[in-house]
């Protein structure tokens, strides 16, 4: 059976920290349609957190861009979130995918973000030309449905 896109959305916002929290929400508020577990929905925030927090970190440096994030739930219950930036990009995708890899000049940062997001979604991938920006897509499925007696 094809799989249907049932629901879309897109959100642009500055790559400030605060706007972390603003994703959360909007991944929250999206998910409410298709009554996600507790679990399902706090590991997308979670994941979801992650990504952002990437394009706040690294892409955009010590300058201010912008995170476009897309969000699809399809009829297999399947939702498919994307956060994209137009930031300095990603030399190396599989070094940077790494458990505590990180550009971060300060120390300040553990270099877990890609390992928290795998490990809260059936399915990550990250595509990056350097200069250009990178596209984070992730993959949740969520558990079906069962109706009560």
């Amino acid at each position: 059976m094809k799989k249907i896109c049932e629901n879309a959305m897109k959100a642009e916002f500055p790559s400030l920290s605060q706007n972390e929290a603003l994703a959360r929400a909007l991944a929250s508020s999206f998910l409410m349609q298709l009554n996600p577990t507790v679990s399902e929905l706090a590991d997308i925030k979670c994941a979801v957190s992650e990504a952002v927090t990437n394009c706040t970190v690294h892409a955009y440096r010590d300058t201010v861009g912008t995170v476009i994030m897309t969000m699809k739930s399809y009829s297999d219950r399947s939702v498919r979130i994307e956060i994209k930036d137009r930031g300095c990009g990603i030399e190396d995708i599989s070094t940077a995918m790494q458990p505590l890899f990180t550009t971060d000049r300060q120390g300040e940062r553990s270099g877990l973000g890609f390992t928290v997001m795998e490990s809260f979604c059936d399915k990550i991938r990250v595509t990056s030309k350097p200069k250009k920006g990178t596209k984070v897509t992730l993959i949740k499925n969520l558990s079906k449905l069962y109706a009560s007696t």
